[in-house]
């Protein structure tokens, strides 16, 4: 079977949970998270996915080598307190921001038939956003679960290296976290993602 390739036959749905990480918890801006509840969030649905038989993907982002909290040899390339894979599992570990390109989880999905793909993690532009924008053009059919994601405020491009949390925030130039979740929404619905709850899939 062609793994570039999502079949149309296929209809098992994988949750993906993207880089809900101690990496993330350890920065300065943290206290600036959209989520707080992301652990909380994310665990509903993983409780959901078991519950289901669904397949539940960890994915964990690594910089190897960089001394920064990504780089696997400081300990913190693993999930946050919380949250834990079960036996059976996949783990699969990027060095790009999206899911797929540099790990084996498109043959991961192909080889337990995966045709929907449940997006959650951190975060919300970024890795998550990326994820559901390759996943849809490979043909998977996608769900953005827009409150089970975090971000952070968002510096102007121009800002000077090096200010503190505080001072980033009081830049009015600096993109905030809702018009950050508000952007993705608008980008995602409708091309590429429909957009849902923790509380609407729990629903059914």
């Amino acid at each position: 079977m062609e793994i570039t390739q999502a079949s149309a036959a296929t209809t098992r749905t994988a949750l993906i949970v993207i880089d809900v990480q101690e990496s993330f918890r350890r920065y300065d801006n943290w206290p600036s998270v959209s989520n707080p509840q992301i652990v909380e969030q994310v665990d509903r649905l993983v409780r959901l996915a078991r519950a289901k038989g669904d397949l539940v993907v960890w994915v964990l982002h690594s910089e190897p080598g960089t001394g920064n909290l990504f780089d696997p040899a400081l300990g913190h390339v693993h999930p946050i307190e919380g949250l834990a894979p079960i036996d059976g599992e996949p783990v699969v570990t990027k060095t790009s921001h999206n899911a797929f390109t540099t790990t084996n989880l498109q043959q991961l999905l192909v080889q337990h038939g995966v045709g929907e793909l449940v997006i959650c993690g951190i975060r919300t532009e970024q890795c998550c956003e990326t994820t559901t924008r390759v996943g849809s053009d490979l043909g998977y059919q996608v769900v953005f679960v827009t409150d089970a994601t975090a971000t952070h405020p968002i510096e102007h491009r121009d800002a000077p290296a090096g200010r503190s949390l505080a001072e980033i925030l009081a830049d009015p130039r600096t993109l905030g976290t809702a018009e950050i979740i508000a952007r993705t929404e608008y980008a995602l619905a409708g091309r590429f993602a429909r957009i849902a709850t923790v509380a609407e899939l729990e629903q059914g």
